[in-house]
């Protein structure tokens, strides 16, 4: 009898669940920022104590389309200040590149040299440790807010950011999959997906 009643399945059930996240539609309309918003963002971090860095760092994600990780990682030897080139290494099995540097990154990339003290990584924080990727989203975060952007901004959005402007200016899609690292060219295909040019002669 004893080893029966310990068989027995208990009659009390556990009706707490947890909410969890929801989804990211419920927080925002889009995942990705404009130009404009990015430019905002970028603006709004020039008020901050350490504005260059930080405007610096949005400048990047959204110029190369990096993931917070890969752009906290960024080290001074994957520069090329001379001949004005990005190595790019990519995570999640991603593929590696080169990208040119324009002359604003270039400058803003010699000013940061400057004025930080030498170490190996491009982004460090105020004790000189390299800028972690938690970090950087809670910058993007105060900044969504203090440019008064209408909905929550995260780093990734950086990153479509990067995929939908050169999407919408008419890169080949193979090109721009090889420039954001994508393994599966489906992943890059959505940035041409949602283009607006795609539609521009239906009506003329």
């Amino acid at each position: 009898m004893k080893s029966a009643s310990r068989r027995r399945a208990p009659t009390t059930v556990k009706r707490t669940v947890g909410r969890g996240r929801l989804p990211n539609t419920h927080y925002r309309t889009r995942e990705y920022l404009t130009v404009k918003e990015v430019e905002r963002l970028i603006k709004a971090a020039g008020r901050n104590r350490y504005g260059h860095r930080d405007a610096t760092m949005i400048l990047l994600a959204f110029r190369h389309g990096l993931r917070a990780s890969e752009l906290c990682s960024l080290r001074w030897e994957q520069v090329d200040l001379t001949h004005a080139r990005l190595h790019v290494s990519r995570l999640k099995s991603g593929i590696p590149s080169v990208h040119p540097l324009t002359g604003t990154e270039l400058r803003a990339l010699r000013r940061l040299q400057r004025e930080q003290d030498p170490g190996r990584y491009l982004f460090v924080s105020e004790r000189g440790a390299p800028m972690s990727a938690v970090g950087f989203r809670r910058m993007i975060t105060r900044l969504g807010k203090a440019a008064k952007m209408p909905f929550s901004v995260h780093p990734h959005m950086l990153r479509h950011a990067c995929g939908f402007k050169l999407a919408n200016d008419g890169h080949d899609t193979r090109a721009l999959q090889h420039y954001l690292g994508h393994k599966n060219i489906q992943h890059t295909v959505r940035y041409t997906e949602l283009a607006p040019d795609r539609f521009k002669d239906f009506w003329r």
